[in-house]
């Protein structure tokens, strides 16, 4: 039931002039037996008894109001005309005030405050000038109680039009919200799509690049020593295995919104250690040196690798185990992880490499050098302007961190990073 009102609601108003017609002729129905009683009761020296002439105007007038939306000064005008002509020639205007006050409220609801109030004074001037024809101007009391309706009805007309330029804004404010919304929603997956991007092109760059070189070194020492050509083949194995979970865990994300998706903690700065013992067995010397920091018991035995050095901790962070926020500690992994991947596909096959964790007050150092070919034989690969350093650029900027990218004095390479923590 409440749909059906509903959308007849909402029919009507599409059709403005239906309900207006059908309001008009309730009003001229309305008022024929209206005349007819205000004759029997009011004063037969004074009235005519109503005739088709006057029952005509009467008519006429109540049905302008089908009109009242498109040209509702002219109505008025023409009602008030109608009311003088009835009240000079004795006739009753029976429901014409009503008629009046209605075009009242509908231009103070539609037309601006200056127009507005041009229709009380037209509507309080004609009932002056038909009382003054009818010889009732001495009536105060009636005079002052059409006073009164016509400034209520035209307060009210200002108020509905007060209420629908609200509801326009609110209308349009709503839509405009809807549209930030889908800005947003678009900007945000986006960036989620570069985010995803980035993850997958660090896993799958450093985890391939790995297994091409270990494949070589299995494919040259295959005749001559099977073992050590097993044991490339099975570090190939783990690493297949390693990439598929990081990428499953990734694109786990991406499946049905609300599913709980099972993914294994993202690597940190405590992963380097594991990080720099691969490169070492893909044949990249690495030498890991953390500094300001003193080592968990659960990760003590993954710094001593050997080839790592662990440096006691600096003025006021010694004897302290520094806890990164989450989004700095994947950044600094990832980028020690495209730096020694970079080192291992480019330095050469008897480079070296150095990586320096620092941990100072307020700051996570990140340094990884080679002394390998340098930036000529990776630009001649198209790496200095590929996926990788362009992510690490990222990476650093989302934190608000420094990175410089370039050329190392004495010859190779240098990636060295700053990112701002807040001390806690």
């Amino acid at each position: 039931m409440r749909d059906t009102i509903g959308s007849l609601r909402a029919w009507f108003h599409g059709h403005p002039l239906i309900p207006d017609v059908i309001f008009g002729g309730v009003l001229a129905a309305a008022s024929v037996p209206f005349a007819h009683v205000a004759h029997a009761f009011g004063d037969p020296a004074r009235l005519r008894e109503p005739d088709a002439m006057g029952l005509g105007l009467i008519v006429a007038g109540c049905l302008s109001v089908a009109l009242r939306r498109h040209r509702p000064f002219l109505m008025l005008f023409l009602v008030c005309v109608a009311e003088v002509t009835l009240a000079s020639t004795g006739r009753n205007p029976s429901l014409l005030w009503l008629v009046t006050l209605v075009l009242v409220y509908t231009i103070a609801a539609r037309r601006g405050l200056a127009l507005s109030l041009c229709a009380p004074a037209l509507a309080l001037a004609g009932h002056l000038l038909s009382a003054a024809a009818g010889g009732r101007l001495g009536e105060w009391s009636s005079h002052l109680l059409m006073a009164v309706f016509t400034v209520s009805l035209w307060i009210a007309g200002r108020n509905a039009l007060l209420r629908r330029a609200y509801q326009a804004e609110l209308r349009d404010r709503a839509r405009r919200m809807e549209r930030v919304r889908e800005a947003d929603t678009r900007a945000a997956r986006a960036e989620e799509r570069s985010r995803i991007a980035r993850e997958l092109h660090d896993v799958v760059a450093h985890h391939v690049s790995v297994m091409t070189v270990q494949a070589a070194a299995a494919r040259r020492v295959l005749a001559g020593n099977p073992e050590g050509a097993r044991e490339a083949l099975s570090a190939i194995e783990e690493l297949g295995r390693t990439a598929m979970a990081e990428m499953r865990s990734m694109v786990g994300v991406l499946r049905t919104e609300g599913a709980l998706v099972e993914r294994s903690p993202q690597p940190g700065v405590r992963e380097i250690p594991a990080l720099v013992d691969q490169m070492r067995e893909a044949g990249l010397r690495t030498q890991l040196c953390i500094e300001g920091e003193r080592a968990a018991p659960e990760t003590a035995g993954a710094a001593e690798v050997a080839g790592t050095v662990r440096t006691a901790g600096t003025a006021g962070t010694a004897g302290t185990v520094r806890t990164l926020p989450p989004g700095v500690d994947l950044a600094a992994y990832r980028l020690v992880q495209e730096a020694l991947t970079n080192s291992l596909r480019h330095a050469g096959p008897q480079a070296r490499a150095w990586v320096r964790v620092r941990h100072e007050p307020g700051e996570l150092a990140i340094q990884v050098e080679d002394d390998g070919l340098g930036p000529r034989a990776r630009a001649e690969d198209g790496e200095a302007t590929g996926h990788g350093l362009a992510g690490i650029r990222e990476r650093v900027a989302l934190y608000g961190g420094l990175l410089r990218i370039g050329p190392r004095d004495g010859g190779g390479f240098e990636v060295n990073a700053r990112f701002p923590l807040k001390d806690t």
